[in-house]
């Protein structure tokens, strides 16, 4: 763990899909939450035991060979367990095997539950509420010391807890958002049996992280590589905020950065946020090295090695550097201790690997307990201005990987002046902040247009506009139609080099955001 936490959650995670909505829906109470894989060491927590645990749902049977099994170590701890789905299955199964047995039916969707007992867990919710099922099995045989306290008219077990222990069991999902009462059946396991109080909060978190930075580098000196993004930028300040002049941040122009954005930001880095920043112009050089490259993961290695050999040539003349601070976040760390283990590399993580090996650095990253929100809410109560902070997420390696095609300057500029068309219009039309991020790729396919009485043959645009609360999933956007014709006719006119605008309706999943 990252920091000392006088009330927390742990979240053990069986390998559902829903787990880090657990874990949202916790921290939107403000009380901090983490997430472990289901066979994490229990001995890991004795300096800083959870007050609280909840198991996940999963994806396999209890009854199936090499299902995920529990810990009973949890139970000595002797704190409030709730188990979801999967998480009440192996509570039953981990003290009567052969307790959980196949479904006559199995019950995946909307279900009305029924409640049997006026039980604090369901302080607040009337009987019949709408509850999510995404289940196979269920329990047939209820352990000793349990009792039901809700049903459906399929599951005769859809809620169970302990006779004497604040030990509860759902057959059904609270986190998501198909269950009608599912917050406030999660509030009233942390708030009123947990007894934890709402103190995970940005000013907390900022006091806390503080202590800890001081306390952790001491006199030494950290560097801190800027994007122009929210992440790094929040990171930046805080650090700042917390170590003056110890800090240094350098912002590199790699020349696939937006319209304008190098200096906009630069002039926000120095006067604005009085951060002490070294802006480079290092475009020709990343250009350069990407003449002729098509391969997305080609560019991203290429940006990457050469960012740390911008970076490193930047201090070469500074004095000591001890750290490299990075703005890594929760949902990158998540991936990287899940229940399935480091996932399938759909594309190299933006932040940059090879640097603090070669330059010896201890890596910093403070805000890696933190979700995407929670860091823009860091970001302004550390006074960011509101049009910065609820920018939408950039790519590390910027155009590189939305100019599908070889690298050209011609290419670049094509992008820029179509997106910054884009990002304008959404701005204008009250538009920008119901998006998550919203941007234009080009593509490697000319086609024929006509302009006047003249034939043309240029390149097409596609506008990519999703929304979400992550990243981790997206819905495709759904924008007047009225809206989109605007765009298109304004890049069409505006922007010689583009005859033909598409919009991309795809959600992640199976695409994901970034083309690239």
């Amino acid at each position: 763990m990252h920091f000392q936490h006088s009330e927390w959650v742990l979240i053990l995670d069986f390998g559902s899909q829903y787990t880090q909505l657990i874990a949202r829906r916790i921290r939107e109470l403000h009380v901090y939450c983490e997430i472990h894989p289901f066979n994490a060491d229990l001995n890991a927590f004795a300096d800083n035991p959870p007050s609280a645990v909840v198991l996940s749902g999963g994806p396999m049977s209890v009854n199936d060979e090499g299902a995920p099994d529990l810990n009973t170590g949890i139970f000595t701890w002797n704190v409030p367990i709730l188990g979801i789905c999967y998480g009440l299955q192996i509570i039953a199964h981990t003290s009567v095997p052969n307790s959980v047995a196949k479904a006559d039916k199995r019950e995946f969707g909307r279900a009305e539950l029924l409640i049997d007992e006026d039980n604090t867990l369901f302080t607040g919710i009337k009987d019949a509420t709408t509850v999510w099922m995404s289940h196979g099995d269920h329990l047939n045989v209820l352990p000793q010391d349990y009792c039901i306290i809700a049903h459906t008219s399929n599951a005769p077990i859809a809620a169970v807890r302990h006779t004497s222990k604040p030990i509860y069991g759902v057959q059904f999902h609270p986190e998501v958002v198909h269950s009608s009462d599912g917050k406030l059946l999660i509030s009233n396991f942390i708030r009123i049996i947990s007894k934890l109080e709402p103190s995970w909060t940005p000013q907390s978190f900022i006091d806390s992280t503080i202590r800890d930075v001081r306390n952790r580098v001491g006199k030494d000196k950290v560097i801190c590589g800027l994007s122009g993004g929210v992440d790094s930028t929040v990171t930046a300040v805080l650090l700042h905020k917390a170590l003056g002049d110890q800090l240094l941040c350098v912002f590199v122009d790699n020349g696939l950065l937006r319209k304008n954005e190098f200096k906009t930001v630069l002039d926000l880095y120095q006067r604005d946020l009085k951060l002490p920043v070294q802006g480079i112009d290092a475009s020709d050089l990343f250009l350069d090295r990407l003449t002729g490259i098509t391969d997305p993961e080609q560019k991203r290695k290429i940006i990457g090695n050469t960012f740390i050999d911008v970076f490193d040539e930047a201090i070469s003349n500074q004095s000591e550097f001890s750290y490299l601070a990075q703005g890594t976040l929760y949902p990158d760390v998540i991936e990287s201790v899940s229940f399935k283990g480091p996932s399938a590399t759909i594309k190299s993580h933006h932040n940059v690997g090879g640097l603090p090996e070669k330059m010896n650095l201890k890596l910093l990253e403070p805000m890696r307990e933190l979700f995407k929100d929670e860091v823009r809410e860091v970001g302004r109560e550390l006074g960011i201005p509101n049009h910065f902070i609820d920018r939408h997420p950039f790519p590390g390696p910027g155009l590189g990987i939305r100019v599908i095609s070889d690298l050209t300057r011609e290419k670049l500029n094509l992008l820029r002046e179509a997106d910054a068309i884009f990002i304008e219009e959404l701005k204008t039309s009250g538009l920008y902040m119901e998006t998550w991020q919203a941007f234009v790729v080009l593509l490697p396919v000319q086609s024929v247009g006509v302009m006047g009485d003249e034939r043309t043959y240029e390149y097409t645009a596609a506008l990519r506009a999703v929304t979400s609360v992550d990243g981790m999933t997206a819905d495709w956007a759904h924008l007047p139609y009225a809206f989109l014709s605007r765009v298109s006719n304004r890049i069409i006119n505006e922007v010689r080099g583009i005859n033909r605008v598409v919009y991309d309706i795809s959600s992640k999943p199976p695409a994901t955001i970034e083309w690239e």
